[in-house]
This record gives structure tokens, sequence and C-alpha cells, in this order.
């Protein structure tokens, strides 16, 4: 019998990933992230890897970009929108490395990004993480 060919996640199965990874945290957090937009692009772009100093654009699995909630000001004028970014083909290159869940994967990183949203510390986020489940 021959399997069927199985083809990689799309952009839209991260995307459905996050937003159910998204739902799983407790409300306070999401409503501190809802006006923050989430994309899920295959790499990040040139600009990013070149500001980063990646080796490879394997090297970055997502990036909040933006000013966090611990630095914003009333009186600060706003240049550019936050927003959060997933790269589905890093995500999928560790994915494959690791042999981690991906569903997990995509949380570990969504969460990670929407702690530097929230100016957290990375053992912030960690127990933001084992809340989520």
């Amino acid at each position: 019998m021959t399997q069927p060919p199985r083809h990689p996640p799309s952009l839209d199965d991260i995307e459905a990933l996050a937003r159910a990874a998204l739902a799983g945290l407790p409300a306070m957090f999401r409503r501190q992230v809802a006006g923050v937009p989430i994309h899920v692009t295959e790499f990040p772009d040139e600009e990013t890897e070149r500001d980063m100093e990646l080796e490879s654009p394997f090297d970055l699995l997502g990036l909040y970009r933006g000013v966090s909630l611990d630095r914003k000001s009333v009186h600060d004028v706003a240049h550019d929108l936050d927003m959060i970014f997933l790269y589905r083909r890093p995500l999928l290159d560790y994915w494959c490395e690791t042999g981690e869940d991906l569903a997990h994967l995509v949380r570990h990183v969504l969460i990670h990004e929407i702690g530097h949203h929230l100016g957290l510390s990375d053992d912030a986020m960690a127990r933001i993480e084992r809340a989520a489940g």
C-alpha cells in the first residue's frame, strides 16, 4: 500500500497553531497582546537578517518588533506598529532537527515574543509557558 505524500505545514497551518496557542494563554496576557498582529512568513526579511547579524535566515524562529509595554509612554509618538513574526521555514527546520511537537514549538516561540512585547524577563516567560500548559 502506498502512503499519500506528506506535505510540510503551510503558513496557514503555522498561523492556526499560533492562534490556538494564543487562545490557551491566560486572559490577562491575551488582552495585552490583542492589538498586536501575528505574521507568519517564510523567513525574516533581509533587513532583519542584517540588523540581527544572523549567519543564516534559519537562525531566527520568531521576532517581536516594536516598543515593549514597559518602555512605552502616553507621550511617545508611535512610529511603527508592534508586530510578532513567526518564521515558518526556520520553525520547520528546528522541528525536524529536534523532533519536538510542532504545536509546542510554535507556542514556545509565540510566548517568548509576547514576553518581549510585555517587557518580561526570560524567567517570567517560562512561568507563563508553564501556566499555558
